[in-house]
């Protein structure tokens, strides 16, 4: 299978059709920016990076709760020190990550000090000492005046979701790993800030592919960049089994020694795994991990023989079809070794939830399907887990604390509400973010259609589904699935830059919120989404500006 490691590729080899295309679609597209450049200095609606501190809210996504311009401008600089309160080790390791995010561009060595009362100016304060309790678990109140950064929180969630605010009002280039001009300035303002839901996620499918662990924490940090809380890795299927379990050892060995196309697939030693929740802690993002059942289970039932009915392993799967694989439901041993599987993931993992699929079990009957999710349901809670399930589960009588998520069937969705269970809303024709843009996208699929960053970004949790209400919607999650996805690079193509309008969608109040304006704001982000060396999607729709050479668009710096 020949490998498309970014949308650039396309520029290369023998098809003069795909080149000619994407030529005329540059040509075309910068002939919009120019007249966009132009029309700016009329319509005042942005101007070059170098300017954005004029409008710190046109550089922000999500876009905050409230916010309130003043004249003052602050300056960061060589003496400006990261203060923090006494004896306060989760607030130190914060302030840290914004000084390691600082550092690199800035060519500085900022420092965290310990606060011992009001510091000098020129600093930045992070504190959560006498804060508002009602900014919430994740809210914060920013303050930026000519001598001081006030970042103030209720709970240490609120300071990283602020700092996230702080590097976007910060000019773009703050986001490169090498030594850039400045200088650094922040437009003088105050934020009020918090999340609408408290689910704000993204689901990586590494099953159908294999993904490193450093590509995965790559795609924590890009998360975290744009305040989504919740990672979904969906970690068994068909094509793979992608944890070690030590009391079922060829899961790993056996299930996970492919994948889609017949490559060399791998999987997480627990280590590694514990890894990857460690390092999601440290961004305040809850790691949900998916063993997907009683359906998507070849992978398992190649690995071990009795998990089947007939007591045969089939042949491992590297294709793409779906709702041929289950789990033998009679057999005691089944419960045993998903007794098993989820103890030991459980024991791993620091969040309260357990992914168990559900979906698309189509070998089983109702009653069958039935009883088996209900089983399930009991055993991950007695291992201290909530359980969720695709939308599938509410076929069952399922506990109030069981949480379901929507994909396709508005019925299922509302019959899991009218259980008094909360859904996490991810429409397929919405969220999925392996969904092709358009026609001529080269990665993806299209059976729930084409979405593009429009698409992506105009619907409402709330009113997707008619029946439901915001009492029953914990929030959204966008998954991206990989039957085609096979490098980092495939990852940030089809989820950059959706994803951030998605994530605005779970944070931001969901009043007036609107198109033509959110492009606009998506418009500045080009250039940071450059500097963090994304491989995004550079649709037609946004007036890209701030991007380097390499992106073949208008640069203003």
């Amino acid at each position: 299978m020949t490998k498309i490691k970014s949308n650039k590729d396309l520029l290369c080899g023998n098809n003069n059709f795909n080149r000619w295309l994407l030529l005329l679609h540059i040509l075309f597209f910068n002939t919009l920016v120019i007249l966009f450049q132009a029309c700016q200095q009329k319509i005042g609606l942005f101007e070059p990076d170098d300017q954005i501190p004029q409008f710190p809210a046109s550089t922000l996504i999500p876009l905050p709760v409230s916010y309130k311009s003043t004249d003052d401008l602050f300056n960061l600089s060589a003496e400006t020190g990261i203060y923090i309160e006494p004896a306060n080790e989760e607030i130190r390791d914060i302030g840290q990550y914004l000084a390691d995010k600082l550092n690199p561009a800035t060519g500085y060595e900022i420092q965290i000090q310990t606060a011992s009362g009001i510091p000098t100016a020129g600093n930045i304060y992070l504190k959560t000492l006498n804060s508002e309790a009602g900014l919430g678990e994740e809210g914060y109140q920013l303050t930026i005046t000519n001598n001081f950064i006030t970042l103030v929180a209720y709970k240490p969630a609120g300071l990283f979701w602020g700092i996230q605010t702080i590097r976007q009002l910060l000019p773009s280039s703050i986001e490169y790993s090498t030594i850039q001009p400045g200088p650094w300035t922040l437009a003088g303002c105050t934020i009020r800030d918090y999340p609408r839901f408290s689910w704000r996620g993204a689901m990586l499918d590494v099953a159908r592919h294999f993904f490193s662990v450093e590509d995965v924490k790559r795609y924590l940090d890009l998360m975290a960049y744009y305040k989504l809380n919740r990672f979904h890795l969906h970690l068994t299927d068909d094509q793979g089994w992608r944890i070690m379990i030590d009391s079922w050892p060829d899961l790993a060995l056996t299930g996970g020694s492919t994948e889609v196309g017949g490559g060399m697939g791998g999987y997480y030693s627990k280590k590694e795994y514990a890894d990857i929740v460690d390092f999601a802690d440290q961004r305040y993002v809850v790691v949900v991990p998916e063993i997907d059942m009683p359906g998507h289970t070849n992978a398992a039932l190649a690995s071990y023989a009795q998990l089947n009915c007939n007591g045969m392993a089939p042949d491992l799967y590297t294709g793409t079809d779906v709702g041929f694989s289950s789990l033998c439901t009679d057999k005691e041993i089944t419960y045993t070794f998903i007794d098993d599987v989820i103890r030991e993931i459980a024991g791993l993992t620091t969040g309260s939830y357990i992914h168990i699929g559900g979906d698309e079990a189509s070998l089983l009957g109702l009653i069958d399907y039935v009883e088996f999710i209900t089983r399930i349901q009991t055993i991950v809670q007695s291992h201290g887990k909530q359980m969720i399930g695709w939308e599938e589960i509410a076929q069952t009588i399922l506990d109030p604390s069981t949480i379901t998520q929507h994909w396709y069937h508005d019925n299922l969705a509302i019959s899991a509400a009218q259980q008094g269970v909360k859904v996490i809303m991810s429409p397929a024709s919405r969220t999925y973010l392996d969904m092709k843009y358009d026609a001529f996208t080269p990665l993806g699929q299209s059976w729930a259609g084409y979405t593009d960053l429009q698409d992506a970004y105009t619907w409402d949790p709330v009113t997707q589904v008619n029946g439901l209400t915001d009492t029953d919607i914990l929030g959204l999650e966008a998954p991206l699935w990989t039957e085609t996805i096979e490098t980092i690079d495939n990852i940030e193509f089809m989820a950059f830059p959706r994803l951030a309008g998605h994530a605005e969608i779970g944070w931001s109040p969901g009043t007036n919120r609107n198109w033509q304006e959110y492009k606009m704001r998506l418009a500045a982000h080009g250039g940071r989404l450059t500097a963090m060396d994304v491989d995004f999607y550079q649709s037609s729709k946004v007036p890209w500006y701030g991007l380097d050479e390499a992106s073949q668009k208008v640069v203003y710096r």
